[in-house]
């Protein structure tokens, strides 16, 4: 049970005796009275309404008159921290991609808050040798989109070899994800700048890595400074993305999930569900690695 955030006006019976003055001072004939103080016998980590109560005599018990004399006929206390609901999961779908063996789960709504997104699949799952590249080198490619227009959400996935600048090791146990994110990173600009320069436009917040089916997960978070659909001109609005990275066939294999900075606190916690649901598959028949025909671009 969830109650409103103003504070809640409960009657006096409800709260035992102890609770209702500072340090148990009791009003009584004109005089104060201090009352023994008694250990609870319950833990006393969490404080609760409540853990024994005084028997009533004649020296502690309160009279309502006392109290109106307090002016505490009526207690207004905010609800304990311990009083809350779970957050709501959003209704999710799936999305299958079987020529580059990849799937992920992205979110469709939100039905307490009657929200919906509105998805258009900018670009249908395509091979990696005809998807549109991020640079001019065309070494990372974007092989499947789709957008959020209303609310400026983003999901793509985009294949492509890792950066021999930050990754130096073809042994995949000494890569970090620190490391796999400025491979990445490095190669998403259509800008004719260098590797480096393309780096400085993004500011990478956190990294971490985990190894799910017996494969290894990279994920970072970071902030773009030069962002697509941008809902304002000032400087300090960024583009917030979410992303993994997997390894296979010495390719690099890429989710992320991004909006600008102002809805991140209201779409984030979607997106992390959204990267955190990419994962690579078995490859079936229609599978086709980002080695195959190269000059091939239908």
């Amino acid at each position: 049970m969830v109650f409103p955030s103003s504070s809640l006006s409960l009657p006096l019976s409800f709260f035992p005796i102890p609770t209702l003055l500072p340090n148990n001072l009791i009003f009584r004939n004109n005089n104060w009275t201090i009352l023994n103080q008694r250990k609870c016998p319950l833990s006393e980590e969490r404080p609760r309404f409540s853990c024994c109560a005084l028997k009533p005599t004649s020296q502690n018990r309160i009279f309502r008159r006392d109290l109106m004399l307090l002016g505490l006929t009526s207690l207004s206390l905010p609800m304990p921290l311990s009083v809350t609901l779970a957050e709501e999961e959003p209704k999710m779908a799936s999305f299958l991609d079987e020529i580059n063996a990849y799937s992920y789960m992205y979110p469709v709504e939100l039905p307490s808050d009657n929200f919906s997104f509105k998805w258009i699949e900018s670009r249908k799952p395509e091979r990696y040798s005809s998807a549109a590249p991020l640079s001019p080198d065309a070494r990372l490619r974007i092989v499947s989109e789709r957008v959020d227009f209303i609310d400026n959400v983003i999901i793509s996935v985009t294949i492509g070899p890792p950066n021999s600048s930050y990754i130096k090791s073809k042994d995949k146990s000494e890569w970090t994800a620190k490391d796999v994110a400025d491979s990445v990173l490095a190669d998403r600009s259509s800008l004719r700048v260098t590797s480096s320069q393309r780096l400085e436009e993004s500011s990478v917040l956190n990294t971490h890595s985990s190894e799910i089916d017996g494969e290894m997960y990279w994920y970072y978070e970071y902030l773009v400074r030069k962002a697509p659909l941008r809902l304002t001109d000032e400087s300090s609005t960024y583009r917030h993305y979410l992303a993994s990275t997997a390894e296979r066939d010495g390719y690099l294999y890429s989710i992320s999930a991004s909006t600008v900075s102002p809805r991140w606190e209201k779409l984030g916690p979607f997106l992390d569900k959204a990267v955190s649901s990419f994962r690579l598959l078995s490859p079936t028949e229609n599978y086709v690695p980002p080695y195959k025909d190269p000059w091939r671009f239908w």
